[in-house]
């Protein structure tokens, strides 16, 4: 299993490392959000077609939605020749210390599934300020001086107590709809938490979504990209969603995220500056799009990303 290196510097000239940028997948690239539903693929044909089509790393997904037994999940995934990169949690530390017992009672048990399968990493995203569905502000777009500091506390808290009593590291990643999205904020974010507890789940989608530059991001902190989610946003239905002021739902709806190479960022750019950050690291396929018109339509798309990523670059590999 891959050890991430956060201290790492980017290589010079003469020095590349022989550790690879490392394409797995998600139940997100198969439209799946929530662990239980019927216009979900079930989630042995999700499984299946993983392996059909060549990836070897998965996440998780939505607690639930695979086997949460883990004797019995690592026998389903060794049929499979497959491992877990990742879990996923959601957190809203921004609404103060006491959300921390209510959020660590489901994250535990995704650390805990995600450990005992040989995981290393946990992928944290935010609350949304508005509702997916109805647009509805549930509280104000912009975070007050207090909040930013229970955010960033929060997430310092959850970094130590992750890397302690789990061996995760804490991948934070920004999300449309929530507080953390624009470039301002994401690095607002990086610079008043703890290098060594919280490093980035750079999603290139999201980042495009919320205005912010993955290719700068990379390049300016290259210590804290401990994780990429690779996906691709459609330029045209995004002056849509700023235009009308669509919801993260509806903007999916929409057809915002598209199979690459299809839309922004450049991820062969990307990939580019991931593999010169000198270290072995995570590049997992994550388009959403909840919910599919057919069961049919992930496996050819997946089988498609997964060829287009590792012809992008010279160290980039499934296993």
């Amino acid at each position: 299993m891959v050890r991430q290196d956060t201290s790492a510097a980017v290589p010079t000239e003469g020095n590349q490392p022989e550790a690879p940028l490392l394409i797995g997948t998600a139940p997100d690239s198969w439209g799946v959000w929530f662990p239980d539903d019927p216009r979900q693929i079930p989630w042995e044909r999700f499984l299946d077609e993983v392996a059909e089509a060549g990836y070897s790393w998965i996440e998780l997904g939505p607690y639930g939605y695979l086997p949460t037994d883990p004797v019995r999940l690592a026998d389903e995934l060794a049929q499979r020749n497959l491992s877990v990169s990742a879990g996923t949690v959601f957190t809203a530390f921004h609404r103060g210390a006491d959300r921390w017992q209510e959020t660590w009672e489901s994250t535990r048990k995704v650390a805990e599934l995600t450990a005992a399968l040989g995981g290393e990493h946990l992928v944290v995203i935010p609350a949304m300020w508005r509702d997916d569905v109805s647009g509805e502000a549930l509280e104000n777009e912009q975070l007050s001086p207090e909040q930013w500091n229970a955010l960033c506390s929060g997430h310092d808290r959850l970094g130590r107590v992750l890397r302690e009593d789990f061996g995760l590291q804490q991948q934070f990643h920004s999300h449309a709809d929530s507080h953390v999205c624009a470039q301002p904020d994401i690095e607002n974010f990086l610079q008043r938490t703890d290098p060594e507890l919280v490093t980035l789940c750079l999603d290139t989608g999201h980042a495009e979504y919320g205005g912010a530059s993955s290719l700068d991001l990379i390049r300016r902190y290259p210590e804290r990209i401990g994780y990429l989610h690779l996906k691709q946003v459609d330029p045209l239905i995004l002056e849509r969603v700023r235009r009308e002021n669509l919801t993260w739902a509806a903007a999916n709806l929409a057809g915002v995220m598209v199979e690459p190479p299809a839309g922004l960022p450049d991820l062969a750019a990307v990939i580019a500056g991931a593999e010169g950050l000198g270290r072995s690291i995570f590049g997992i396929v994550e388009q959403d799009m909840y919910p599919v018109s057919s069961f049919d339509v992930p496996l050819p798309i997946a089988t498609r990303t997964r060829s287009y990523l590792l012809g992008c670059g010279s160290r980039t590999s499934v296993r």
